[in-house]
C-alpha cells in the first residue's frame, strides 16, 4: 500500500536521501504497513519510522533484516547504505545502540532530528532557521550546543554499558572455556589411570590356564571347558566295530570315555576304582564321548568298558595316568580307531569313513574334540 509520506529532512545528506528514498519505495512496493514490517524484520515500528523518515540511518542489521523479508534489488540497497554511512558513522553507531536498548526507542524518536545536523552542517544553518521572524535571543543562543548536551549525556552512558557487557561477556566465556579444559584435564587423566592398571592386567593371564582342573572338572563337557585341547587316547578297545577310547587331558587332570564307529543307543562307560563312572552313549551318528572324572590322584585306576549288540569288553585299567603321558610319545588329537580297527575292519569299501571319521562338528557332542 502506498502511504502519504512526510518530507525528508532538508539537512539530511544525499546520499541518506536516496537510501531513505529506497526504503519507502521498497515498503510501498511490498504493500506492507509500518507495523507488518516491523513484524517481518523484528525491528521496532518507531524504529523503521525514524528510518524511513530519515531521522536516523538504517542499521546493517536492519537492513539485512529487510532484504531478507522482502523482495528487493540488495546489491544497489547496500552500496546505498555504505554511501550514506560513509558521511554519517556517528549516527550510524547511535542507532546500533539505539536498537539494543528498545525502551528508549520514542525518545530517540524524539531527540534524532535534533541530532542529525551535528554531523557535517554546524551552527550555520541552525542559526539562520529562525531568522524568520523569532525573537534574537532565542536564535542567538547556542541552540547546537544545547541539544548536543543529551547527546553527548547519551553516548557517555550508553558506550561503556556497551563495553561493560562486552567485557562482562568475555569474562563469563573465559571462565566457561577453563572449566570445559579443567574438565577436560580431569577426564584424561581418569582415563589414563584405568589404562595403565589395565596393561598389565591384559598382560598378566596364561593361555595355557584351562577353566577347570582335577576335581573342578569332574562331570563336565570336556568340549565346552577347553580340556579336549590337548587330549590324548591312553587305552583303545575295539568291541565288533565299535571302538571305545580312554581319553585324558593333562592340563585339566581329567580323563573321560570316547566312542566311535557305532550306532544308536551303543555306549562306553568311564569308570575308576572309587566307583565314580560317566557314560558315553550315541543318541544318533555313530559317536559321542562322556562328561569328565577327576584324574589328579595316581593311585585311582580309570577304565572304559563298551556295550553293543555284537557283545561287551573292557579296556586295560590304567593309573597315574599323568606319567603314562610324560614316559609315553602319545600325541595330542581326536579320538580315532587305531588301524584295522571299527568299520576298517569290514570291508574295504568301508575303509575311507573311519580315516575321515571323527567328526568335529557335529550337532551332539562328537569326540573328536575332546
Amino acid at each position: 500500500m502506498a502511504s502519504a509520506w512526510k518530507d525528508l529532512p532538508e539537512e539530511l545528506s544525499e546520499p541518506a536521501r536516496l537510501l531513505a528514498e529506497e526504503l519507502r519505495t521498497i515498503k510501498d512496493t511490498a504493500g506492507l504497513s509500518l507495523s507488518e514490517l516491523a513484524g517481518r524484520t523484528h525491528y521496532s515500528r518507531a524504529s523503521w519510522e525514524r528510518w524511513l523518515n530519515g531521522k536516523r540511518v538504517v542499521t546493517e542489521q536492519a537492513l539485512e533484516a529487510l532484504i531478507g523479508a522482502v523482495d528487493c534489488d540488495a546489491a544497489a540497497l547496500r552500496r546505498l547504505w555504505r554511501r550514506a554511512t560513509e558521511r554519517t558513522p556517528e549516527v550510524a553507531g547511535a542507532e546500533v545502540a539505539g536498537a539494543e536498548v528498545a525502551g528508549a526507542e520514542v525518545a530517540d524518536a524524539e531527540v534524532a532530528g535534533a541530532e542529525e545536523p551535528t554531523t557535517d552542517e554546524p551552527t550555520d544553518e541552525t542559526v539562520e532557521g529562525p531568522s524568520a521572524g523569532t525573537a534574537a535571543e532565542p536564535a542567538g543562543e547556542p541552540v547546537p550546543m544545547a541539544e548536543e548536551a543529551p547527546e553527548a549525556a547519551v553516548a557517555w552512558w550508553r558506550r561503556p554499558a556497551a563495553l561493560v557487557s562486552g567485557a562482562v561477556l568475555l569474562g563469563l566465556l573465559l571462565v566457561l572455556v577453563g572449566l570445559r579444559v579443567s574438565r577436560h584435564d580431569d577426564q584424561a587423566s581418569a582415563a589414563d589411570a584405568p589404562a595403565a592398571t589395565a596393561t598389565p592386567a591384559t598382560a598378566k593371564p596364561a593361555p595355557s590356564d584351562p577353566p577347570c582342573r582335577a576335581v573342578g572338572c569332574a562331570h563336565k563337557d570336556p568340549k565346552t571347558t577347553g580340556c579336549g585341547k590337548d587330549a590324548r587316547t591312553l587305552q583303545t578297545q575295539v568291541i565288533g566295530k565299535v571302538v571305545v577310547y580312554l581319553r585324558y587331558s593333562r592340563t585339566c587332570q581329567a580323563a573321560w570315555a570316547a566312542i566311535t564307529e557305532g550306532e544308536p543307543k551303543d555306549y562306553a562307560v568311564i569308570t575308576d576304582s572309587t566307583g565314580d563312572s560317566e557314560t558315553a552313549m550315541i543318541h544318533w551318528g555313530y559317536d559321542n564321548y562322556s562328561a569328565m572324572l577327576n584324574a589328579a590322584d595316581p593311585s585311582v585306576g580309570f577304565q572304559v568298558c563298551g556295550s553293543q549288540p555284537a557283545g561287551h569288553d573292557c579296556t586295560s585299567t590304567v593309573t597315574d595316568l599323568a606319567s603314562v603321558v610324560a614316559s609315553t610319545p602319545i600325541p595330542i588329537g581326536p579320538a580315532s580307531p587305531p588301524p584295522g580297527a571299527g568299520a576298517g575292519a569290514a570291508t574295504p569299501s568301508d575303509s575311507a569313513p573311519p580315516s575321515q571319521a571323527p567328526p568335529t562338528d557335529q550337532p551332539s557332542p562328537s569326540p573328536s574334540a575332546p
